[in-house]
């Protein structure tokens, strides 16, 4: 299952959404509807307590030609705080409505404990995506 992991800056969400994935076993990429010019320093670090180094990584905006290569696609947008990407493509397409961790307020560890949230949220969820998609259809 080839998935592509979507949200605006590519440097946070959908990221750590990638690198989740792909230590899970999925094919999986990532891009965003506006690109930042680096990956999210918090979001390194809290994958790097993972075991998972996406420090050489880099944010890229999401086009029609990798979106129509995916099984499916998952934006990762929140939508009361941001337009998530519409893609006029024929892969099923879930949102799953995520606040952006980047946008955290308070001091550092504040700040961390939100990144760690929000990658143990898409963990979890990548796993029920896994499993959902190993459920034999009736």
């Amino acid at each position: 299952m080839k998935v592509l992991f979507v949200c605006t800056g590519n440097a946070a969400r959908s990221q750590m959404a990638e690198a989740l994935a792909r230590s899970l076993g999925l094919d999986a990429d990532s891009a965003g509807t506006d690109p930042k010019d680096q990956v999210h320093p918090l979001a390194v670090a809290v994958l790097k307590e993972k075991g998972i180094d996406i420090s050489h990584k880099r944010p890229k905006k999401v086009d029609l030609t990798l979106a129509q290569k995916m099984d499916i696609i998952v934006t990762l947008c929140h939508e009361a705080e941001e337009e998530c990407v519409r893609l006029p493509v024929k892969v099923p397409i879930h949102s799953w409505n995520l606040p952006d961790p980047a946008q955290a307020t308070g001091d550092e560890e504040e700040r961390v404990n939100r990144f760690r949230i929000i990658a143990d949220e898409i963990e979890r969820r990548i796993q029920i995506l896994i499993e959902s998609s190993q459920k034999p259809s009736p």
